[in-house]
């Protein structure tokens, strides 16, 4: 079944929004609309310091001025369809639809020591990925900066409220590993990183450290992020180390070669004094063996980077599914025996279509049968 949301007419470039902006770019918004300049100092600060997106409830705002900015620089933007929660009230995941019907996720993680949301940059990939859900319905659009901005300024304000189990916590990390290929939309991700990074009250003031932005290894926007001067943490989605198999498994690799890829992830840790990350989703018999754990392992040797192995979280009908416990226990001891720093990620959500796109999808499904 081809699973539409909306005809594709009706997809399309979202409206400009004061997130989309910099912080001149927001001023001279402001005052095009006749307004002073401390105007846009007032959103700001109800945007990143109050997390409340819904002008309507500012006190501080007359309302012509209101209907103004709403109509011009402030429009509607996310609108949560359904969430759907899961790990004793520790996980919880939101789909949002867009101002076009298109369809989105982000995912709110408490832990003991932090709260993390997973985030999506694009409305689908086009990376083509074959194990991964939101891969196989392939690139609906970009998101704005905006667009991602808001699920993150969504997160904020749920864990100040309160809303997962351990009650009002901040929001601390955030990671780029929702639905889409960040590096595929970069202009609006390095806005985003500026709306998250930049301190109060331009931005939301979280430490360049406590953020992730994960690629598949479009090399070009790795070595653009390494010159931006903001010091996240790169995780580059690796999933094998030899070019034979990752030709299949990430066919960007068609493109940019293993090798190329860790270059250019060394050179951005060298620029920014920051360890990347290796992304390495398990599959039962595809890159799980042991002499692939040996091949990684020498070539991660003395590089300034840490394997995150991932229990693949497999979605219905696929033919890919997580390694034994026994080969995921083998595949970490041969890495620590090369010395490379290894984890393995506490999967969450899996009750709740918790792999990228799941939810999307059967959602998506779900409109296409009523029709």
């Amino acid at each position: 079944m081809e699973l539409k949301l909306e005809p594709k007419s009706k997809v399309g470039k979202p409206p400009q929004h004061f997130l989309d902006l910099n912080q001149e770019e927001r001023k001279e918004a402001v005052e095009e609309l006749g307004l002073p300049k401390f105007r846009a100092n007032q959103i700001a600060i109800h945007l990143f310091e109050h997390f409340n997106l819904e002008i309507d409830s500012w006190s501080d705002f007359p309302k012509d001025i209101k209907e103004k900015v709403k109509e011009n620089i402030l429009p509607s933007l996310i609108t949560k369809v359904r969430s759907i929660q899961t790990d004793n009230g520790k996980t919880r995941k939101d789909l949002w639809k867009l101002h076009d019907g298109v369809l989105v996720e982000s995912v709110l993680m408490e832990y003991p020591d932090r709260v993390t949301v997973c985030i999506s940059s694009q409305a689908g990939c086009g990376m083509d990925c074959p194990f991964c859900a939101t891969g196989q319905g392939g690139l609906t659009r970009n998101l704005s900066a905006a667009e991602i901005t808001a699920q993150v300024i969504a997160a904020a304000a749920s864990a100040a409220k309160g809303e997962l189990s351990g009650g009002p916590k901040r929001l601390s990390n955030i990671v780029f590993m929702g639905m889409g290929e960040p590096m595929a939309n970069y202009n609006a991700v390095i806005q985003t990183l500026h709306n998250i990074i930049d301190p109060n009250p331009n931005g939301m003031g979280i430490s360049a450290r406590n953020v992730t932005v994960s690629t598949v290894g479009l090399v070009p926007g790795i070595e653009k992020l390494s010159k931006e001067n903001i010091p996240v943490t790169l995780a580059v989605s690796l999933h094998t180390p030899d070019d034979e198999l990752r030709d299949t498994l990430v066919p960007i690799n068609n493109r940019y070669k293993v090798n190329e890829v860790l270059e250019a992830a060394d050179d951005y840790a060298r620029k920014t004094g920051r360890r990347y990350s290796i992304e390495y989703a398990l599959i039962k018999e595809i890159n799980d063996q042991a002499w692939r754990a040996a091949l990684l392992g020498r070539l991660l040797k003395n590089r300034i980077a840490h394997v995150n192995l991932i229990p693949l979280n497999p979605t219905p009908g696929s033919k890919w599914t997580a390694s034994s416990k026994k080969d995921e226990k083998e595949f970490i001891r041969i890495l620590e025996e090369q010395g490379v720093p290894v984890s393995l990620r506490d999967t969450r959500g899996k009750e709740i279509d918790g792999a990228c796109g799941q939810l999307a999808a059967r959602e998506i499904e779900l409109v296409n049968r009523n029709e």
